[in-house]
This record gives C-alpha cells, structure tokens and sequence, in this order.
C-alpha cells in the first residue's frame, strides 16, 4: 500500500514523540524528514540515526531537501510565531499543514468533535494540549443542553513543558478559550494552565467546569451518557484518556453569585457540570506523566491518518 510522506519542522519534545509515533503507529503514513534549529537536538541525531532526511536549518532547510517534493503533509512543532513564517513559505507550495502551534490560522480541529467538517482545509490547527483534552467534553455537554458559560483548567508536569510551551503560555489561553466557544459550543470559555513542578512528576490532569440549565434528571442522564461516549471516542486515539472520576452534576443556589462571562439576559444556569481527566502518556519519548504531549501528537497523527485514508480511497 502507497503511503503518504510526511515531514516534521520541529525536532524538540511534541516533534520527536510524533516522528515515533509516526514510526510505530501510523497506517497510512511514511516519515520522509525532520527539520530543526538545533543541530545538536536529541529530536535532530534521532532522525539520522533513523535514516530520515534532516536539516538544522529550519523550514528553509527542509525546502532545499531532495526529499520536500514527495512530501504531502508537513507538521509544525515548533511556535505559534514561527508556524506563521512556515505556513507562508509552505502553504503556497501545495502542502497540507498540520499546525500543532496554538497559532490559529487555520480552523481549530479537535479529531474527536469535527475533523470531518475540515479534512479538505490547506492548514488544520491542533488547538492546544488542554483544549484537546478538554474541548470534546464540552461539546459532549452542548449537544444536550445549551452552555452559556465553560472554564477549563489544564495541569501539566513542568518537566512535560518545554521551551516552546512556555513561550506560548499567552497562545495557550487564547487559542483554548477561542476553541471551547467555535468547537465546544459554550456561549463563552475560559482557559488556564498550570506548569506544576511536583516531585515526582503527575500525569495531565484536566478539569471542566460547565454551566447549564438542566434542571430534570433526564437532562443529567443525558449528560453523562454523551460525556462518557465522548470519553471513548478520545480514547480510541488516546488510550490513556480517562475519566478520573464519575461526573458530578450539582444545583447552583439561587442566592449564589455567577463571576462568570454570562451575557446581560442570560437565563440563569441551574446545575453546574463538574468533570474530572487525566491523560497518561504512551511514553514514545517522554515519560507517561507527559499526557499533555501525548495528547498532541496523537491527535495531530490522528488527522493525517484521516487525510491520507481519505487520499487513497479516492
């Protein structure tokens, strides 16, 4: 069976767990070249020793390898600023890009929720590590009942976190909220990140917070019904997504003040949805508290699977 070459620009964490994962996993794909900035990477002497085309050169190295022209899908590991300077060099040149950057040029794609609305979109953003994890659950809740307002809190290893991580904290927030209200479908969305430095490390752990108007039981059964399909359906990429505990659905008081992002004529939540996840890692490169990585990559491999299944049964 023909597959589809693939390159990866970014050779440090996400981007070196991804060329494993393209190596051990992947069914319709074939890693072709990785680029980076470092040539001292360990992401950069793996490649090599692996046999694959690389260049410490960045995007414009990777343009000049004998291999560019046979590859279809190109990954961007590296930063939301500089996935702006690659898809511009690349985009124009006929190449899918899978963006794994909170940089947000291209629509917001959660493989679980809406990969099959963008499968023909020149560049697919992965969203972030958190809003992978988290974005499903709110779209399992917003397709019972309506969401007026979702906050979700994302913690992470420090040692999981690396440098270009840290540099898109900003991104990070951004890009979460934006894609909790286009994809989740919350009225309105809220994100955080926690770096935390525990020893020993902890795997990913995600909470979600969810106000809605469900006042009956059928309402909550209905809740929890989608939210654990949803849960499998993640799993079916992610083997180690899982709830951490049973979701809670509690009534909101009525003399309960809402320091929420609720419009003015908002008709006042009910119950407040409460769910609990972790994310342990596959350990392809990183150890399996690294979930948050995890997450990524196999999301981001997910939708190139998708692309290059679609291309052959053409």
């Amino acid at each position: 069976m023909s597959r589809t070459k693939v390159g990866i620009i970014g050779s440090g964490n996400i981007g070196t767990d991804l060329m494993i994962k393209v190596m051990r996993t992947a069914q319709h794909l074939e890693m072709a070249a990785m680029a980076g900035i470092d040539p001292d990477s360990d992401g950069l002497a793996r490649a090599k020793r692996f046999g694959f085309a690389t260049t410490h050169e960045g995007v414009d190295g990777l343009l000049k390898l004998p291999e560019f022209d046979e590859i279809e899908i190109v990954f961007d590991a590296t930063s939301a600023k500089a996935h702006q300077d690659n898809a511009a060099k690349l985009e124009p040149l006929g190449k899918r890009l899978i963006d794994l950057t909170p940089a947000a040029i291209g629509p917001y794609v959660i493989p679980a929720v809406n990969l099959s609305e963008h499968l023909g979109a020149p560049n697919l953003n992965m969203v972030t590590c958190g809003g992978q994890a988290t974005i499903p659950i709110v779209a399992a809740i917003s397709r019972i009942v309506p969401v007026p307002y979702a906050e979700i809190v994302a913690s992470i290893a420090s040692k999981s976190a690396g440098p270009g991580t840290r540099a898109n904290i900003d991104e990070f927030t951004e890009t979460t909220s934006g894609a909790i209200e286009k994809v989740g479908g919350a009225r309105h969305g809220k994100a955080i990140i926690v770096l935390n430095p525990a020893e020993p490390p902890l795997i990913m752990r995600d909470t979600v917070f969810a106000l809605v108007d469900a006042p009956d039981p059928a309402a909550h059964a209905g809740i929890r019904q989608s939210i654990e399909k949803m849960v499998a359906e993640v799993a079916a990429y992610v083997p180690g997504y899982r709830l951490k505990q049973q979701v809670q659905i509690t009534g909101i008081p009525d003399d309960q003040p809402l320091r929420t992002l609720l419009e003015p004529g908002t008709q006042r939540p009910t119950h407040q949805v409460s769910v609990f996840l972790e994310v342990e890692g596959a350990a392809h490169y990183l150890p399996a508290y690294a979930g948050n990585l995890d997450i990524m990559t196999a999301a981001g491999l997910q939708v190139a699977e998708r692309i290059a299944a679609a291309k052959a049964d053409a």
